[in-house]
């Protein structure tokens, strides 16, 4: 099953402060700018294992750090900037509709930076419930608690996004329920892309300008996507966090992705989830949604989570998010918020030194032929 990586970085300069990009996003086709100013996407091609997409992610990811140095710039992996620093939006036309339609609460978007992670489609109504059905595991990934200086939750992002900016959207960009066929999806798709598309115009929004830049594909931003791309299966839960982190989790949902061919998926009754050998039990709906609060809310500081993470073969004790890193006071001021992101680009750079090095010493392990093994081997 081929898989692929997007992450969104902040960019900020030598003292900390969050600055554009810039030429960071123009020396290679794998970093592109995103919809606020100070916000980058990095991604990865499609690749068949793990393994192949690791050291590509870890080569991508190493060369924009090179880039960044050369710039006078550093790469922050968290969910939200942490600070009150005033961010701009990029102008396009595809943003001007988006505000129109979910008005001042769009602003909280701006804050927000995450992890995609792409899943190629097979049993697609499986692999959709699946990656709904482990929202909560979002929490091994939460990376900042702060949103303007005050501490929001354990997982400020995924809190902005669910609870603020789609407050009066709920079906657009918060959690959907499970669903018996992929049919059924696109009728949802296809509901909520004439929602958007009557608030639009009700907003003064021409209809031409929406239908140029939306469709059914990509008029929602909710936490689970069918992409027409590859295509893929899209799971958006996660925060930006750091790049050891967040293989992590990619090599645990793949696992769980994988599986799906040789098993059944179903949906248990209160308390009643578990992977196991003969198959998926999900938890119902309403004890996902307390479970998910919980994983925004408290993160892994929830033993009901820690519990659901077990449960659902996600080990807790092998992941160190980087909230719990940084959680601290009820609220920070701006010179403390751009010393925690320079502590965090720092965190960046020595996990991708950390992984290339790991990769480096793999190699050496593996004997070019049976004649002449590695001196590694041979010790």
């Amino acid at each position: 099953m081929q898989k692929a990586i997007e992450v969104e970085y902040w960019t900020v300069d030598e003292e900390g402060a969050l600055v554009e990009p810039g030429a960071l996003t123009e020396f290679s086709e794998n970093v592109e700018g995103e919809f606020v100013e100070p916000l980058f996407e990095l991604k990865t091609e499609p690749y068949e294992t793990i393994p192949e997409l690791r050291a590509a992610f870890v080569d991508r990811l190493a060369e924009t750090v090179a880039r960044a140095d050369e710039l006078g710039k550093r790469l922050v992996p968290l969910g939200t900037p942490i600070g009150e620093e005033s961010i701009d939006f990029r102008p396009s036309e595809r943003g001007r509709v988006q505000r129109a339609v979910i008005g001042d609460r769009f602003r909280h978007a701006k804050h927000c930076a995450g992890t995609h992670l792409h899943f190629e489609q097979r049993n697609v109504v499986d692999q959709l419930n699946v990656l709904l059905g482990i929202d909560p595991v979002l929490a091994l990934a939460n990376s900042s608690p702060y949103y303007r200086g005050e501490r929001l939750a354990d997982g400020a992002r995924a809190y902005l996004y669910r609870r603020r900016t789609y407050e009066l959207f709920p079906d657009h960009g918060q959690l959907w329920e499970y669903v018996d066929t992929v049919a059924e999806w696109e009728r949802r798709l296809q509901a909520r892309y004439e929602e958007f598309r009557t608030a639009a115009i009700d907003a003064g929004v021409d209809a031409d300008a929406v239908d140029r830049h939306f469709s059914t594909d990509d008029a929602v931003w909710a936490p689970v996507r069918l992409r027409e791309e590859m295509p893929t299966v899209e799971w958006r839960s996660p925060d930006a966090t750091l790049p050891s982190e967040i293989l992590r989790l990619t090599a645990d949902v793949d696992r769980l992705m994988e599986g799906l061919h040789h098993t059944s998926v179903q949906i248990g009754t209160a308390g009643a989830f578990d992977v196991a050998d003969d198959g998926v039990t999900l938890p119902p709906f309403d004890e996902l949604r307390d479970l998910t609060d919980a994983a925004m809310h408290d993160g892994l500081g929830s033993a009901t989570v820690r519990t659901y993470l077990d449960r659902m073969g996600f080990s807790p004790r092998e992941y160190d998010p980087l909230s719990r890193w940084i959680d601290g006071p009820a609220r920070v001021s701006e010179a403390e918020a751009r010393a925690l992101r320079l502590r965090c680009a720092r965190r960046l750079r020595e996990d991708v030194a950390a992984l290339r090095e790991a990769a480096s010493e793999s190699r050496s392990r593996i004997p070019w032929s049976s004649e002449s093994p590695s001196s590694t081997d041979s010790e």
